[in-house]
């Protein structure tokens, strides 16, 4: 299984984000999408979760949940914009995975045999940091992580 990573599109999605996630079988965005046809366009591509950032603002994202705990391919996920904001007990609430934005760093660690994913920022380039995306890879109870640098001018 294949699951989708993207963050921080603070209203653009780019084509090269799309043309990554396309085939994923569901999507998470970690929130700041600043505006519902982002989603709108994601959830054409494949099922779509989404969290509320702190961009994100005004009737479209007001049922927008601020954190979200799901199971996809028998893997526990919880997903939040910032880590800052966590507040959870991951390890014992039987989360494998959690996904985060907000830095627009991508990153990857493992702490207490629990994976923290941020896949970094797609839409607009801040400082000098990479326009990035993610996927997480399940097969059976191995979960790999791969982040991808976009090529964007």
């Amino acid at each position: 299984m294949r699951i989708g990573l993207i963050s921080d599109t603070h209203g653009l999605l780019r084509p090269q984000a799309l043309d990554f996630l396309r085939g994923s079988d569901h999507i998470l965005h970690a929130g700041d999408i600043v505006g519902a046809d982002i989603l709108a366009q994601l959830a054409e591509l494949a099922p779509l979760t989404a969290v509320r950032g702190n961009n994100d603002h005004g009737a479209w994202a007001r049922d927008l949940p601020e954190t979200v705990t799901l199971t996809v391919g028998g893997v526990v996920i919880h997903m939040l914009h910032d880590l800052k904001e966590l507040a959870i007990d991951v390890a014992a609430s039987g989360v494998r995975v959690v996904v985060t934005g907000h830095s627009h760093k991508p990153a990857c660690a493992e702490r207490g045999g629990v994976l923290y994913v941020n896949p970094g920022a797609a839409g607009r380039r801040r400082f000098k940091l990479p326009v990035s995306v993610g996927e997480l890879l399940v097969e059976d109870s191995r979960v790999d992580v791969r982040l991808v640098t976009l090529d964007v001018i």
